[in-house]
């Protein structure tokens, strides 16, 4: 049994907490911290089991009956609390990003360089969804042959808050960074190369922040692929969230999910349902699967599905990617130090 202290009880936080609770037979969640911690997030921790509330994550890092911990802070908070808990002696599981900083993220490399004993794990959990995993899957199976050319459509159902602009990073940083992480998941290939054209076309407040809202990256893969990503902050139809590999013997593509798959036939036409409305609906299950392989990890002391090596390079490509777009030119990721 895998003991589990949770930092952050935000949005994330909960999703974690749910899914080990209710779908993770060999882990328990102990320990909650969060430092804004209010009566209506306490009584939610106490419904679902919760032995220790605190607003002081240190609590849970001095715990000994803690065996890992979930780093579900803000951002900027991420890889100084994966340092602390690794010198504490306990496996981590990090929300994506590890950081913005490739010298804080090389900062926990290290220390996990010097804890070799110990997991860490950083939560991309699109690998884990059904359909993505049986792309890699064909893939794997030598099913498509060598990858050519693979293509990500990835469009949010609606923008976020201008506010939110601010510390998220941008874009690349809070959302392709996800769609990064899949072209190095689906073509099991690292990125040598980005080129970007983004523009605003949803909300104008966004581009007061100095961001964009609607892009087209391509990229070069290591193992010779082409990739090419497109995003929108708002897809008036719902969640929309589609690959396509293309090889050297086929191709494999995947489509959205819905809530059924009935289409109607009527004198009017032909309808069928939209996607899901937003990654929770899309990608729970997906949750649930990364936290099951963090906690068998653990257990069994095996390797964690997404180490720090993909934290690393996704953050490497969202530089990459802002600073093409900032000097409109292909960029290399060997620049980004």
């Amino acid at each position: 049994m895998v003991n589990i202290g949770i930092i952050g009880a935000g949005r994330i936080g909960k999703v974690h907490l749910e899914s080990i609770s209710y779908h993770v037979k060999n882990a328990a969640v102990k320990a909650v911290a969060d430092p804004f911690m209010n009566e209506d997030t306490r009584a939610f921790l106490e419904r679902v089991g919760v032995e220790k509330i605190y607003t002081d994550y240190k609590q849970i890092l001095a715990d000994p009956e803690i065996n890992a911990v979930l780093v579900c802070s803000s951002t900027d908070t991420h890889a100084a609390i994966s340092v602390e808990a690794i010198e504490a002696g306990k496996h981590v599981f990090c929300e994506k990003p590890v950081d913005h900083s490739i010298s804080k993220i090389e900062a926990v490399a290290a220390a996990l360089e010097s804890h070799p004993g110990l997991k860490f794990q950083v939560g991309f959990n699109r690998r884990f969804d059904h359909n993505f995993a049986a792309v890699r899957k064909a893939y794997d199976d030598g099913r498509i042959g060598d990858a050519h050319i693979l293509k990500i459509t990835s469009r949010d159902p609606e923008p976020p808050n201008p506010a939110y602009i601010k510390v998220s990073g941008g874009i690349f940083l809070d959302m392709t960074i996800h769609d990064f992480d899949m072209a190095c998941f689906l073509t099991n290939s690292d990125v040598e190369e980005v080129y970007v054209n983004a523009a605003v076309l949803v909300d104008p407040a966004i581009g007061e922040q100095g961001d964009v809202d609607t892009a087209i990256i391509t990229m070069k893969m290591a193992n010779g692929a082409l990739a090419v990503i497109d995003n929108s902050r708002r897809a008036v139809y719902g969640y929309d969230q589609r690959a396509e590999l293309f090889g050297s013997k086929g191709m494999v593509a995947t489509s959205n999910d819905t809530l059924s798959s009935a289409v109607v036939s009527d004198a009017n036409g032909i309808t069928g349902e939209k996607p899901l409305f937003f990654f929770l609906e899309r990608y729970m299950d997906s949750f649930a699967e990364e936290m099951r392989q963090f906690v068998d990890a653990c257990e069994n002391d095996t390797d964690v599905p997404v180490g720090i090596h993909a934290g690393l390079q996704s953050v490497k490509i969202a530089l990459a990617a802002k600073k093409s777009l900032q000097e409109h030119r292909p960029v290399k990721l060997s620049e980004i130090q």
